[in-house]
């Protein structure tokens, strides 16, 4: 049976420039493979974990900077494989946590990206069941 154990490395290894929302493409680093792919990791990890997607918002110095995006699966637990992104922003918070509706119709933004990063984990998933 999947589980976020067995999810987790998958993930992490599809990560990549162009998986990272574009608005970020130029701060992006692989030393930071992390960084600005909480929402289409989000809705990837809800595809196959289902539960529910939370956001947040991202403040730096009192200012909304950015949203952030993690799973609450349906055990209830909270489950953020991008939370290590902000070790690379000193000050940054992440507040006002709520349970957010899924667009019926897919992403609104970061389609492509969303798409190509469920593509490889799916690929991951499937070679980890066939070897």
């Amino acid at each position: 049976m999947l589980n976020i154990e067995t999810l987790r490395p998958l993930v992490e290894a599809a990560w990549g420039l162009d998986t990272c929302d574009p608005v970020a493409r130029d701060e992006w680093r692989p030393e930071n493979p992390s960084g600005s792919q909480c929402g289409v990791t989000a809705l990837v990890v809800q595809d196959l974990l289902g539960g529910d997607l939370i956001h947040g918002e991202v403040h730096m110095n009192g200012a909304k900077v950015w949203n952030h995006y993690w799973n609450q699966l349906p055990d209830g637990a909270e489950i953020d494989l991008t939370a290590d992104q902000f070790r690379f922003l000193n000050g940054a918070t992440v507040t006002n946590s709520q349970v957010v509706q899924r667009p019926p119709e897919g992403p609104r933004r970061c389609r492509e990206e969303y798409e190509l990063l469920r593509e490889r984990v799916l690929a991951a998933l499937a070679a980890e069941e066939a070897g």
